[in-house]
């Protein structure tokens, strides 16, 4: 099992380029047909599986779509069962690649160690995980992490109900919560960075594995706050908005440069060594997906790789050829 820590996020190349000039970061060519065409003429064809993070997800489907185009043949499927659900089938054998939102736990990786399931983990994107609230909500600017943890922590639920228990500025009004369920590495991430202790939280708010459904709860309730990755806060723009957090707004400046803190975090995804030793089109859409990783997350509206990353994320590839 290799695995590498790099951060990771888009790369800036266009699509045109990314087609013509298909070359594994392992070294592997461009998908070729019999007569030595490049990729558009190839005879790829076969399933790629990917599940997992809810947040990973719109990359990985962004990478799908630009993929078609290449070879139209490959069918990438893209699941969403959380990092959690994810790693589940992953380390069953059931996926060729795992979206994660956090690194594998110990007992995630000794669980795929114990079914025989190699695999190299690759940071794809950094993002900032956003806490946002209602647009009409004018009173929550700026939170700290200090109030952040009156809002969620578990000595909470039930006795911080409204807006004006955080901070005696604020108004008169009713607090509902909406985040990321228990199977998503959005929680595991969220909870450990505010609560100090991954899992700690109130119980008392609105979970689900899909951020849409906390998007129409933030933008459909005035009182309401919310957390989830930077993206779905620049898909949604005017239906909720994003708060700082100790005086800083995530975005991609501030996640790159690392002052988004404690809540800039790494992206993940996880590929299983012998999908990518044993099957074509599962080679060719990692390769792919880290040679147009520039357009793919401008696509998916994820903060970009630095060349640091790419040069590390590239690298780790290159063990598995």
């Amino acid at each position: 099992m290799t695995k590498s820590f790099t951060k990771s996020a888009v790369l800036t190349a266009a699509i045109g380029a990314a087609a013509l000039m298909l070359t594994a970061c392992g070294g592997q060519a461009a998908p070729q047909s019999p007569s030595g065409s490049a990729a558009g003429d190839s005879v790829l064809s076969g399933p790629v599986v990917a599940d997992g993070s809810s947040t990973v997800a719109p990359l990985s489907e962004a990478a799908a779509d630009l993929f078609r185009d290449v070879e139209p043949d490959v069918n990438v499927t893209v699941a969403t069962s959380g990092t959690g659900g994810g790693f589940q089938a992953f380390c069953a054998g059931e996926t060729d690649i795992s979206n994660a939102s956090r690194a594998i736990k110990d007992e995630e990786a000794e669980a795929c160690a114990a079914a025989g399931i190699e695999f190299t983990e690759i940071v794809v994107a950094n993002d900032g995980l956003s806490v946002v609230v209602n647009p009409e909500n004018d009173w929550a600017q700026d939170l700290t992490v200090e109030q952040l943890q009156t809002i969620w922590s578990p000595e909470s639920e039930g006795e911080i109900m409204n807006w004006n228990q955080v901070d005696p500025s604020f108004p008169d009004q009713p607090l509902t919560l909406f985040g990321a369920g228990t199977d998503s590495g959005t929680f595991d991430y969220f909870t450990d960075a505010v609560n100090g202790e991954e899992g700690a939280i109130r119980t008392d708010y609105s979970p689900s594995e899909d951020d849409n459904i906390t998007v129409q709860g933030v933008s459909g309730d005035v009182g309401a706050i919310g957390f989830f990755g930077l993206s779905y806060v620049e898909e949604n723009e005017g239906a909720i908005r994003a708060v700082a957090v100790d005086g800083v707004m995530p975005s991609t400046e501030t996640v790159q440069d690392g002052t988004y803190t404690p809540l800039g975090r790494e992206l993940f995804i996880y590929v299983n060594n012998a999908s990518y030793a044993e099957k074509p089109q599962v080679a060719a859409f990692v390769d792919f997906s880290l040679d147009s990783h520039a357009e793919i997350a401008e696509a998916s509206l994820f903060v970009p790789l630095t060349e640091e990353q790419v040069q590390v994320a590239q690298d780790e590839l290159a063990t598995l050829s």
